[in-house]
């Protein structure tokens, strides 16, 4: 009976090694090699400190940034542990809302975001974006058209010419991957940081 559990035995072993010790030791040593900043979490910071990932969304509330996409993500409450409150682009929690075209929550929400927006932008189209979330809901992306669609309260907020803050957008239009995949897109965080750079007027 030995003679046949040695062998299972032995090739556990060796997979547990080459799966589950090499192979990830390879993968993370060449990734590092390669591209060390996606490999590290594509970290981004300002005066030496991190400030944030371009792969993760922030919940930016002031008028004087540019907003991401609405977040579903939720957080146990710290009063009560059986249930949870919102807690928008919480990594630990990554997860769409789960509710249906049909859920009259779902519906209240994107009726009062849109309403909001709509007389913050009037007579412009709210851009869907800005009022639906992703399936993640660490989304740190918006597309062009949610980034324009801000330019005015930003403008306002900041004191300077919309022209100004126009350009900025467009100068952070990221194209679709490989010319063909996926949609061309403004990374949020970037951006801000972009605005927060502007020389004063």
């Amino acid at each position: 009976m030995l003679q046949h559990i040695r062998p299972a035995i032995m090739m556990i072993v060796l997979m547990t090694i080459l799966t589950g010790l090499a192979y990830p030791l390879a993968m993370t040593g060449i990734a590092q090699l390669i591209f060390p900043w996606q490999a590290n979490g594509s970290l981004i910071t300002r005066d030496g400190k991190v400030i944030g990932s371009a792969l993760i969304g922030q919940n930016f509330t002031s008028e004087k940034y540019f907003h991401g996409r609405p977040s579903a993500t939720t957080d146990t409450d710290p009063n009560d542990a059986s249930k949870t409150i919102p807690a928008p682009y919480n990594a630990d929690n990554s997860g769409g809302s789960n509710l249906g075209p049909t859920s009259k929550a779902l519906v209240d929400r994107i009726t009062a975001d849109t309403n909001k927006l709509a007389a913050e932008n009037p007579g412009t189209k709210v851009p869907m974006d800005l009022v639906t979330t992703s399936a993640s809901g660490l989304d740190p992306d918006i597309s062009p058209a949610a980034a324009l669609f801000q330019v005015p309260r930003i403008a306002k907020a900041r004191n300077l010419p919309p022209e100004r803050v126009r350009a900025l957008v467009e100068a952070h239009i990221q194209g679709r991957i490989a010319g063909f995949i996926g949609e061309p897109r403004v990374n949020v965080l970037a951006l801000n940081m972009a605005l927060d750079a502007l020389p004063a007027t």
